[in-house]
Formats: structure tokens, sequence, C-alpha cells
């Protein structure tokens, strides 16, 4: 049985039309539907909306121990394209944990197969809380 996490989407998030879970302690899983505005010229996936989900799961992985954790640097590659309709779907796991920094990597697949991979180190900062409390899903 795995632990859900109450927290609240932030407002880009919900923009965009993500849902999300911690399904446990440094694990999210963010969704979301492509829509015909998150396409790029030639009629797959911006990659801006492919980061954005990424990035989503990364953040809400990192924050999920309920200490403060932001973005050092990330790196992502694109590997598959994509068609309005593709439910997306990111699963952010961590690799490593200190006291100061944490590793994720987050893996983007769509029906069809791996779609991307991103990989995201965090700066921790414990002596700051996050929401992130044991409850529910923002689903």
């Amino acid at each position: 049985m795995s632990d859900i996490f109450d927290f609240e989407l932030d407002p880009y998030m919900r923009h965009l039309g993500f849902e999300a879970e911690v399904p446990a302690l440094g694990q999210a899983r963010v969704w979301g539907t492509l829509k015909p505005e998150h396409l790029n010229s030639f009629g797959s996936a911006h990659g801006g909306f492919l980061f954005s989900l990424a990035d989503s799961a990364f953040a809400i992985a990192s924050n999920s121990h309920g200490a403060l954790a932001v973005a050092l640097s990330t790196h992502m590659e694109y590997f598959k394209a994509t068609q309005a309709g593709d439910r997306l779907e990111a699963y952010a796991r961590e690799i490593s944990l200190t006291r100061r920094t944490g590793v994720y990597q987050v893996e983007i697949s769509s029906p069809t197969g791996l779609v991307a991979l991103f990989t995201g180190t965090v700066y921790r900062r414990p002596e700051q809380a996050t929401t992130l409390m044991a409850g529910k899903s923002a689903v």
C-alpha cells in the first residue's frame, strides 16, 4: 500500500491540466492529456510542455520529504514524438539523497512507450519545511 501526500498543484500545473500523486517519499507521478494547444509546429508535444511535466514531477518528488528543495540543475533527452490526445505520464524517482542535495530521474511515457528522460539535482534546505503532508493526492 502506498502513502499518499496532501498537496496542492501550483497554478501553472493546474493551467496545463496536470494531476499528480506521491506514491512514496522521493517519488511522484504527474500526468495530463496532450491537447492541440500543447503541440509544436510539427504536431508533436512542445518541448516546453514535456519539460513542464517532468519538472513538476521532479519538484513534487524532491519536496516530498518535507524539506524545501530547489532545483540546481536539470537535463532532458527527447526520444519519441507524440500526438494530440495522448495521455502523458511523468514518473519521478529519487536516485540519491543527502542532507543538502538530491538527484532525481523522471521518465515521461505515452501509450507507445518512453518519450523523454529528465534528470535533476536539488539543493535541500532541511530547516525550511514544505507543505507536503500525509493525506491525499492532488487529483
